[in-house]
C-alpha cells in the first residue's frame, strides 16, 4: 500500500502524543510524515521544565526516545523528524507547506500543532536587555546567564508559570517581585481566599507580591538593560531581570496567512473532530479554538486533541468536545489545587470552607443544590485531590458530609479508591478511569504500578494521579487474594523496620550474615545500602571496612557528594553555625589552595565544591589537623542543628539557641538514620532558625523549650507537630533521644520523619505515649541506642586518614593510580568555578604549585 504524506507542524509536548497515538492506533493506510519542528531539540516536558534550574538535564525531560523511530516503523510509519526548521506557508490549493529552510513538502493531511506564544505587554521598554520570556530551554538558558550579573529580578503574571518563573528566579538567588494585574495571584484557579493563603505563604518565602498593578513601563540605564520598573500604582522597583509571563497566545499566524478561520480572540476553529474548515488539516493544543469556544492552556486538553486527530487519520472514531482544567500543582513549595467549578458558577451552589492561618491551609469546597461535589480550592493541602476531582467530574454521590470532606487530611473522613464510581476520571492526562485501572490489574496481567503506567499510560503525564493508582493497584490486588509483598526488595520478605530489629536483637555484624540466615539471593541496590544503613545505626565497624564498604551507595563509598561532573563535595562540620575566625581562614585557604569553589548553605556551614576524588584525602587531612570532622552532608544521618544567635546576643532571646544547637549537634552527629536528619533551635517564639520546618526543631519559651518534630521542606514541606512543651533540658534531650532511636527502629528505607510520622498508626498521639510515657515498655532500650550511639562515635574521616587500606579507594583509576580524572572539567564563573557543560570546553584542574609536591601521611592514633 502507497504511504500517504503526512505533515505535522510542531514539535511539543501535543505533537509527540500526536506521533505516539498514531502508532499505537495502527493505520487505515501507512502514514509517510514530516515534521517541521521550530527548536533545536525533539519534544520536551514543559510540564517540568522549572525542574531544569535544579539541575534535570535536558535528555531528562526529553519525550522523544530513539526507540520511538522503532515503534513508528513497526506501526507502519515512516518518520523525518526536521529540528530548527519550522513552517513558514502553507498553500491550501497545492497543498504544500514551505519551510524556513525553503524545504517543501507535500502533504495528504496537514496536522498544525504550533503552540502558543508568551504574551509580552506592549509596555515601553518590554524588549530592553534583561527582558526575558519563560516558555523554552533557551529561555531558560538566557534567564540563567542573565541572573548571573543580577540581584533583583521581577515577574509579570503571577498566574501558574509566572509563578514557577519565581520560583526559578529565586532558586538562582535573586530578590523577587511578582506583579500581578488581578486583584489576586492565580485569579483563574483560586478564589479570593485561596489567593489570600497562597499569597501570604509566598511572602514567608520573601518573594514580594504586588496585585491589582500593572507594568507601566520598563526603564533603562546607559547601557540599554533593565534598571527599573514603574507600575500603574506608581511603585517603582529597581531591577536588574524581568520575565514576562502574563499569559500566553494561540500560535495561528499560519493558519492566518492561508485563510483558514480563527477566532475573534485567536485560535484556529476546530470541530469535535479537531479538523478545521480544510478538511485536510487538523489542528490540536493550544494554537486550536475546540467546538466548545475555548482554547486550552494546559497539557491534558492538548493530549486529549491529539488522541482524537489520530483517531481520524488511522480510521478509528473519536472526538473532542471539552476537557477538565483541573490542576495541582507546588508552587514556590506551596501545594495548590483547583478543580471542576472552582469559582461556584452553577446556580444554587454553595461554598463549605475550612481555612487555617496558622498552619497557612485553606479548602474550600463548592457542592451543589442536590448535595453533590461541583468542585473545590485547595492550599496548602492538596492531599484529598486524587479522589475529590474525579467525585466531582463523575457527579457521583459523596461518601460523607461536605463539612467532613473539607477538612485537612487526616482530619476529615477518608478517602479513597472505594469512594470512587468506576467510570471516575483518576488520570485526567489520558483520561484514564478507574475501571481502567481496576481492569489493567485483573484481566491485564499488570501486578505492579509500572505496568499499569506502561499499560494504560495512567500516572505518566503531569504525575499528580500517582498516589491513587497506587492505592487502586493494591486494593484490587488484595481483592484478588493476592499476597501483596511488604518486604524489602526481592532478597528479604522483611521489611526494614523488621531487618532492624534482626541486626539489634542477634548481633549480626554483616550483611552476608543477614542474607544468609534471612534472605536469599545475591542483593541488590536496594538492600545493600539499607543493611549497610543498618549495621552503622549499631555500630558494626567503620563504614568503608572489608564488606561494609562494598555495600555504600556512591557517596558514603568516597565519604563525599558526588556532583554532576564527577567531582566531589567537601562539607566539614560547623555545629550550630558557630565558627572561630581562625577556622574560617582554614577552610578559606584550603579552597584557595585546591581552587574550589565555596558556597555557604542554609544550614549554616559552609560547602566546598570540586574536588577530585584523589584530592579527598589531602583535603581533609589539612580540615581534620584543624579541628574540623565530617559534616555527614554524603549520608543518610544528621546533617546539621541550625540556630539563630538566642539570648546571648538578640534581644528578644529568651534562652541560649546557639549551646544548645552546639550540643546536640555534637550528641547527634554521625548518627545513621533512614534519611537524611535536619534540625534547628530557635531562640524566642520569632523562630529565625525555622525550627519548625526540620525533623526535629526545638523553640525556646520562657520556661524552657518547645520540641516539634515530623517537620520538613523539600518538595513536599510539611510544618512540625507540637510534641511536647515546656521542657528542661534533661528532659527535651531524653525526649529527642527516644524520638530518633524509635524514628530509626521502625521507618521504612528512605523513609524521612514526616511521612513516618503520619504513616505512624496513632499519629503524633502514640508517638508521645512511646517518647513521654513508655507505653511500649521499650524507653530503656532507646536511652541504651543512644548511650551507645554518643559513647562510641568516631570521625570517619579522621579514622579513614589513619588507615592506609581505607585510602586505597580514594583514586580515579585503579590502575593508574597517580592519574587524575580527565572528564572532571571546570570553566570560570563569578571567580570561581563550575562544572563544564558538555557543550562548553572545559579544562582540568591541576592541583596548584602550593599543593603540587604535597605528599599524605597515614598517622595512627
Amino acid at each position: 500500500m502507497t504511504p500517504q504524506h503526512l505533515v505535522l507542524v510542531g514539535h511539543g509536548m501535543v505533537g509527540q502524543r500526536f506521533l505516539e497515538a498514531l502508532a499505537e492506533h495502527g493505520p487505515a493506510v501507512p502514514w509517510r510524515i514530516t515534521v517541521l519542528a521550530e527548536e533545536p531539540r525533539p519534544a520536551y516536558d514543559r510540564v517540568h521544565l522549572t525542574s531544569w534550574f535544579s539541575g534535570t538535564g535536558a535528555d531528562e525531560l526529553a519525550l522523544c526516545p530513539p526507540e520511538f523511530l522503532e515503534r513508528l516503523a513497526l506501526a507502519g510509519h515512516r518518520l523525518d523528524l526536521r529540528l530548527g526548521d519550522p513552517a513558514v506557508a502553507v498553500d491550501r490549493a497545492a497543498r504544500t507547506v514551505t519551510a524556513a529552510s525553503g524545504h517543501t513538502v507535500r502533504y495528504d493531511a496537514l496536522v498544525l500543532a504550533t503552540g502558543s506564544y508568551p504574551f509580552v505587554p506592549p509596555v515601553p521598554g518590554h524588549d530592553a536587555a534583561g527582558c526575558h520570556v519563560y516558555r523554552t530551554i533557551e529561555d531558560l538558558e538566557a534567564i540563567r546567564d542573565r541572573a548571573a550579573g543580577a540581584g533583583v529580578g521581577a515577574v509579570v503574571g503571577g498566574g501558574l508559570l509566572g509563578l514557577e518563573a519565581a520560583g526559578a528566579l529565586r532558586a538562582l538567588g535573586l530578590e523577587t517581585h511578582v506583579v500581578e494585574f488581578a486583584p489576586r495571584l492565580m485569579a483563574l484557579q483560586v478564589d479570593q481566599g485561596g489567593g489570600e493563603v497562597l499569597r501570604r505563604k509566598i511572602e514567608e518565602l520573601d518573594v514580594r507580591v504586588h496585585t491589582g498593578a500593572g507594568t507601566e513601563r520598563i526603564d533603562t540605564g546607559p547601557d540599554g538593560a533593565v534598571r527599573a520598573m514603574t507600575l500603574s500604582d506608581g511603585t517603582v522597583l529597581e531591577v536588574d531581570l524581568v520575565v514576562f509571563s502574563a499569559g500566553i497566545r494561540p500560535r495561528d499566524q499560519l493558519a492566518r496567512d492561508c485563510g483558514l478561520p480563527v477566532g475573534e480572540r485567536g485560535g484556529i476553529v476546530v470541530d469535535e473532530h479537531c479538523r478545521t474548515a480544510d478538511p485536510q488539516v487538523w489542528a490540536i493544543g493550544e494554537c486550536a479554538l475546540a467546538a466548545d469556544g475555548r482554547v486550552y492552556g494546559l497539557v491534558a486538553p492538548g493530549y486529549a486533541m491529539a488522541e482524537t486527530a489520530a483517531r481520524q487519520l488511522t480510521g478509528t472514531a473519536g472526538s473532542f468536545t471539552g476537557a477538565d482544567t483541573s490542576t495541582k500543582l507546588k508552587l514556590l513549595g506551596v501545594d495548590v489545587a483547583s478543580f471542576g467549578d472552582a469559582h461556584g458558577a452553577t446556580a444554587g451552589a454553595q461554598d463549605v470552607v475550612y481555612t487555617s492561618g496558622r498552619t497557612g491551609i485553606y479548602r474550600k469546597l463548592v457542592v451543589g443544590p442536590d448535595g453533590r461535589l461541583l468542585g473545590g480550592v485547595l492550599v496548602g493541602d492538596t492531599g484529598s485531590y486524587d479522589a475529590l476531582r474525579p467525585l466531582a467530574l463523575s457527579g457521583a454521590a459523596l461518601p460523607a458530609s461536605p463539612e467532613q470532606l473539607v477538612l485537612p487530611t487526616g482530619l476529615g473522613a477518608p478517602l479513597g479508591p472505594l469512594a470512587l464510581p468506576d467510570d471516575a476520571v483518576v488520570c485526567s492526562c489520558h483520561n484514564v478511569t478507574k475501571a481502567a485501572i481496576a481492569e489493567a490489574v485483573r484481566d491485564g496481567g499488570c501486578g505492579s504500578v509500572p505496568e499499569v503506567k506502561k499499560c494504560t499510560r495512567a500516572g505518566t503525564g503531569c504525575g499528580s494521579c500517582v498516589k491513587m493508582v497506587e492505592t487502586i493497584v493494591k486494593e484490587e490486588l488484595t481483592a484478588a487474594g493476592v499476597e501483596i509483598a511488604h518486604g524489602l526488595c526481592e532478597h528479604f520478605a522483611h521489611t526494614r523496620a523488621e531487618l532492624y530489629e534482626i541486626v539489634r536483637v542477634k548481633g549480626i555484624g554483616s550483611f552476608s550474615r543477614l542474607l544468609d540466615e534471612h534472605g536469599s539471593g545475591e542483593g541488590c541496590e536496594v538492600c545493600k545500602p539499607t543493611v549497610a544503613s543498618i549495621l552503622a545505626s549499631l555500630d558494626q565497624g567503620h563504614i568503608l571496612d572489608g564488606e561494609q564498604g562494598a555495600l555504600q551507595d556512591t557517596n558514603d563509598h568516597h565519604l563525599g557528594n558526588l556532583q554532576r561532573n564527577g567531582s566531589y563535595s567537601v562539607v566539614p562540620r560547623i555545629p550550630g553555625g558557630e565558627i572561630t575566625p581562625e577556622g574560617l581562614i582554614t577552610i578559606g585557604r584550603i579552597a584557595r589552595d585546591f581552587g574550589l569553589y565555596t558556597k555557604i548553605t542554609g544550614g549554616q556551614r559552609i560547602d566546598l565544591f570540586g574536588a577530585r576524588v584523589d584530592q579527598l584525602p589531602l583535603i581533609w587531612t589539612r580540615l581534620v589537623d584543624a579541628g574540623f570532622e565530617s559534616g555527614h552532608a554524603y549520608g543518610k544521618a544528621l546533617r546539621t542543628v541550625k540556630s539563630c544567635v538566642g539570648q546571648t546576643w538578640c534581644r528578644y532571646g529568651v534562652q541560649d539557641s546557639v549551646a544548645l544547637a552546639i550540643e546536640l549537634e555534637l550528641r547527634y552527629r554521625g548518627l545513621r538514620a533512614p534519611h537524611k536528619l535536619k534540625s534547628a533551635v530557635s531562640g524566642c517564639a520569632r523562630e529565625c532558625a525555622e525550627a519548625q520546618s526540620k525533623d526535629f526543631g526545638i523553640i525556646a519559651t520562657a520556661e524552657g523549650w518547645n520540641l516539634y518534630v515530623g517537620g520538613n521542606g523539600g518538595m513536599t514541606p510539611r510544618h512540625a507537630d507540637l510534641l511536647a512543651q515546656d521542657l528542661d533540658h534533661d528532659t527535651l534531650i531524653r525526649t529527642i533521644d527516644r524520638f530518633l532511636m524509635f524514628y530509626i527502629r521502625t521507618a521504612d528505607r528512605l523513609e524521612r520523619t514526616a511521612p513516618w510520622l503520619a504513616r505512624l498508626e496513632g499519629g503524633l498521639d502514640h508517638l508521645r505515649a512511646v517518647v513521654l510515657a513508655d507505653s511500649l515498655g521499650i524507653c530503656a532500650d532507646l536511652d541504651e541506642l543512644m548511650a551507645r550511639h554518643v559513647e562510641t562515635y568516631q570521625d570517619e574521616w579522621a579514622a579513614t586518614l589513619a588507615d592506609p587500606e581505607r585510602l586505597r579507594r580514594f583514586v580515579s583509576f585503579a590502575n593508574a593510580p597517580d592519574t587524575p580524572d580527565p572528564t572532571v572539567r571546570f570553566v570560570p564563573e563569578r571567580d570561581q568555578i563550575r562544572p563544564a557543560r558538555p557543550d562548553e570546553d572545559g579544562l582540568t584542574l591541576p592541583l596548584p604549585p602550593v599543593i603540587a609536591g604535597a605528599s599524605l601521611e597515614v598517622r595512627t592514633r
